[in-house]
């Protein structure tokens, strides 16, 4: 697995060196020469669609997306089985609407072009059925995870840095 992310994280690199060299590019093209290239500009929305939803499925694994947990890291061990437990099957019913309102808007996202480079827009939004299944399939072994017994008091609470913690200073070691 953790070939795939190292994978998964090299795509991500891919994607933001294509934005910034079709930016970069076009802003030198229009100061220097008073054009453009038209196709770079929509790639560039493109690629920062991906870079958005495949990066939320390497959150998900880091457990890096935001979360709030004054409330859970007061409770006890059933509790934040619980909390988590709810936070988990939140996330997959969340996963199954993503999923299925692309799988509902499928054929007119397939058929459907975009203005300037002509792809049809399912390669833009089809995105969407890779990230809700990898979060989906997370959230589901952590759910078995739960279920067997299996997890680990340090993993029943996802969020330990803070914004107002200076340099990822656990908010932990600042009371």
């Amino acid at each position: 697995m953790d070939r795939v992310f190292k994978a998964i994280e090299a795509v991500l690199a891919a994607l933001l060196l294509g934005m910034v060299l079709m930016v970069f590019g076009n802003v030198l093209l229009r100061y220097a020469f008073n054009s453009g290239i038209q196709v770079s500009e929509e790639l560039s929305r493109f690629f920062f669609i991906w870079l958005t939803f495949i990066g939320a499925i390497v959150a998900m694994r880091e457990g890096a997306h935001l979360g709030m947990d004054a409330l859970v890291s007061k409770l006890g061990r059933r509790g934040k089985l619980v909390c988590l437990a709810l936070c988990q099957g939140l996330t997959l019913l969340c996963c199954f609407m993503m999923f299925r309102g692309t799988w509902v808007q499928h054929e007119i996202n397939a058929t459907t072009a975009a203005p300037v480079t002509g792809l049809p827009m399912i390669w833009v939004f089809g995105v969407s059925y890779l990230t809700a299944g990898a979060i989906g399939l997370m959230a589901l072994r952590t759910l078995w995870r739960i279920a067997t017994g299996r997890i680990r008091d340090d993993e029943l609470v996802a969020v330990s840095e803070s914004e107002e913690a200076p340099h990822g200073t656990p908010v932990e070691a600042k009371a």
